[in-house]
């Protein structure tokens, strides 16, 4: 048995998620209907993490083993040649049984774009929530600063979540805003479910004056989702990378 690592993009509009589940459309599901068709058997991958529906991604990893002996490039045109068009594998390895698509992960990057043009794009309105509002980028910047370093982030987490552990580690917030648009590029060794877009939504209400940079230590301190500000909508949101060891 080999394992192989891949690195998958995705177009999430027509998907209910990464995860497999019953009697809809997801990224996993398709990926193992492939796989299975080749091996005649079903085979299990493991990705990096989950993500939700409508939600994109340039880098999202997933591992599986195999008894199939090709090449890299093989698999990859393999893969590529058996998979619908909204999902890509954009790279093939083979790695040690001891790596994991999940667990060996040490950091992850995502970007959430945020449209700002007054009208609606009809060619963007999958891949960016539309927010035609002026912005007060300075406060932006300052909320941003707070969420920084290592924190509790049960206030910038998903009542759903089954994880018990909030403590999360954020390296870096970006704002870059060009032609109409603002794209949030946040890194951190790791993520809640819905916290990147809950900060964003946060960040956002801060930016049109609807709460104050400063409440955002409260917030955190609070613990408490009812706290933190709307979540933005899915299909604003990029996994762009997974670092590994």
């Amino acid at each position: 048995m080999e394992r192989m690592k891949c690195i998958v993009a995705y177009d999430g509009t027509n998907f209910a998620g990464f995860q497999i589940q019953p009697n809809v459309r997801t990224i996993q599901g398709e990926i193992e209907k492939v796989l299975a068709k080749m091996h005649r058997q079903e085979v299990r991958i493991h990705a990096s993490g989950r993500t939700d529906g409508k939600v994109h991604a340039v880098g999202q990893v997933f591992h599986f083993d195999s008894n199939i002996h090709m090449q890299k490039d093989q698999w990859k045109r393999a893969l590529n040649s058996m998979l619908p068009e909204d999902i890509v594998i954009s790279s093939v390895e083979f790695v040690s049984t001891e790596f994991h698509a999940r667990f060996s992960a040490t950091a992850k990057e995502y970007h959430y774009k945020v449209s700002l043009k007054k009208d609606k794009d009809p060619f963007m309105r999958n891949y960016a929530y539309h927010f035609p509002y002026s912005l007060d980028l300075l406060a932006m910047n300052e909320a941003i600063g707070y969420l920084l370093g290592e924190h509790d982030f049960s206030s910038f987490c998903s009542a759903k979540t089954s994880v018990t552990d909030h403590i999360r580690t954020i390296y870096h917030i970006d704002l870059q805003e060009q032609n109409g648009e603002l794209i949030f590029q946040i890194k951190g060794n790791g993520f809640l479910y819905n916290m990147v877009r809950i900060i964003v939504g946060t960040v956002l209400e801060v930016g049109i004056g609807a709460r104050k940079a400063e409440e955002i230590p409260i917030i955190i301190a609070k613990k408490d989702r009812a706290f933190a500000g709307k979540t933005a909508p899915g299909h604003g949101l990029y996994l762009m990378k997974v670092d590994y060891y």
